[in-house]
């Protein structure tokens, strides 16, 4: 069965959703992932892993899978050429168009974020309390790298463009990978660790941090090395966070 809200006709909206049918909205962004990756990583992270999940779990939950929202919050990118960053009012007002607009043409109650991008994880906790009061449907987020339970083993926490993130796009977009462009000397920094731990997951403070700062990053990757990368770990990566979906499908 497809199941692209896109791809019914007008007529087969009242036939083929009700109340608890659950539509999924990717949500990425357009920003910088060091010299071997595209800008549209994170997109096409929540877009594929939408259609895994909407092709294992469609007919038992109901999912209808939307277009991806390609637009995030990326300022802490911003430095870089390439990378497109909304604002926290404009993408509120975006999120509340979009899912008003879905809550008015079709009998749908149930909205599942699928983000993959971690800029955007602390407006989506905030804008669904929003979206869920104001227009009447159950909301919830996930983050699939997040919600995996598999592990790369790196030297470096793995935050953006390193060997997690680049495993995954060698499993989900495998022409898109470019590691030839990373340049002889590349190094993951082990010297970085205290400042990622400090700057970014630290739960005690909130520093607005940038990929540009070389304190926490090496042409803008922030992690291990993405030479280590692979398809089995991106995978592996993939398929567990699919596996923990059915309980967050079952909770919506």
């Amino acid at each position: 069965m497809n199941r692209w809200y896109g791809s019914l006709s007008a007529p087969e909206i009242a036939r083929q959703l009700t109340e608890r049918s659950v539509l999924c909205l990717p949500i990425g962004s357009y920003e910088q992932h060091g010299p071997h990756l595209p800008l549209h990583t994170d997109t096409v992270i929540a877009g594929q892993f939408t259609n895994r999940l909407v092709d294992r779990y469609g007919d038992q939950h109901d999912l209808w899978a939307l277009p991806a929202l390609p637009y995030g919050l990326s300022l802490e990118h911003s430095w870089a050429l390439g990378t497109v960053s909304l604002r926290v009012a404009a993408l509120t007002t975006l999120l509340n168009a979009i899912v008003g607009e879905f809550a008015r043409a079709t009998p749908a109650r149930r909205l599942l974020i699928v983000n993959g991008h971690g800029g955007n994880r602390g407006i989506l906790e905030a804008v669904s309390y929003e979206l869920q009061a104001t227009h009447q449907v159950r909301v919830g987020v996930i983050h699939p790298s997040s919600l995996s339970t598999a592990h790369a083993t790196s030297g470096l926490p793995e935050i953006h463009a390193g060997m997690k993130e680049t495993s995954i796009m060698l499993t989900l977009a495998p022409n898109d990978v470019h590691l030839d462009r990373l340049p002889e000397t590349f190094a993951a920094d082990p010297a970085h660790r205290d400042e990622i731990q400090c700057l970014i997951l630290e739960r005690g403070t909130t520093w607005p941090w940038s990929s540009g700062d070389d304190r926490i990053a090496c042409l803008g990757i922030i992690g291990g090395d993405p030479r280590l990368a692979s398809a089995e770990l991106g995978e592996a990566i993939i398929t567990s966070a699919l596996d923990e979906s059915d309980q967050v499908l079952q909770h919506l």
